[in-house]
């Protein structure tokens, strides 16, 4: 199943890299495997966060880059300006000023959940059109569910980078934890 579901995601990203936007539909399959991706991310990117410690929310492994808050909030941003700005879905609260404003964890795990719980939304209310209607992305003419792809593309980029940051403070990810006793 994994080898297919692997094939598949391929296939769909090839899709996206190289066809022109005339031959840009969906492939039929996109939903179930892009909810597959999202939801996979969606789940570990938010225990993380809960497993991390409030302590450790302003660290950041040096000058220069974001803190672990500001990873959070970045994605969550991210997550709502995608489908704003390329989609045109507006986003239900302001997000520009995320990674600066928000520094409480209770905060930060709430805000970046629901921007998830806002992302599987919209994606569940649009129709088959709707993945494959014209947008722009960084400059490229594309069809939406490419919009989709780059979403959850960018949140798996600071997904690992949400990895490192939690095993310098000593967390291990909670999916990823032992269950076996010794």
């Amino acid at each position: 199943m994994n080898r297919i579901r692997s094939a598949a995601t391929r296939a769909c990203l090839a899709l996206v890299v190289c066809a022109p936007l005339s031959a840009q539909t969906a492939p039929s399959e996109f939903r179930a495997i892009w909810q597959g991706h999202f939801d996979g991310s969606a789940q570990k990117f938010v225990a993380l966060a809960q497993a991390m410690p409030a302590s450790a929310y302003a660290w950041t492994p040096m000058d220069g880059t974001m803190s672990v808050v500001e990873v959070y909030m970045h994605v969550a941003r991210y997550n709502y300006m995608y489908l704003d700005d390329n989609m045109g879905i507006a986003a239900p609260v302001a997000y520009a000023d995320l990674e600066s404003a928000v520094t409480d964890k209770d905060e930060a795990v709430e805000i970046l959940e629901a921007s998830m719980d806002h992302v599987r939304g919209a994606v569940a209310a649009m129709s088959d059109a709707d993945l494959e209607a014209p947008t722009t992305l960084y400059g490229r003419d594309v069809a939406n569910w490419a919009v989709l792809f780059q979403l959850v593309a960018h949140m798996n980029e600071h997904l690992g980078q949400s990895i490192a940051y939690a095993r310098s403070n000593g967390v291990v990810p909670p999916w990823s934890r032992s269950t076996s006793t010794p």
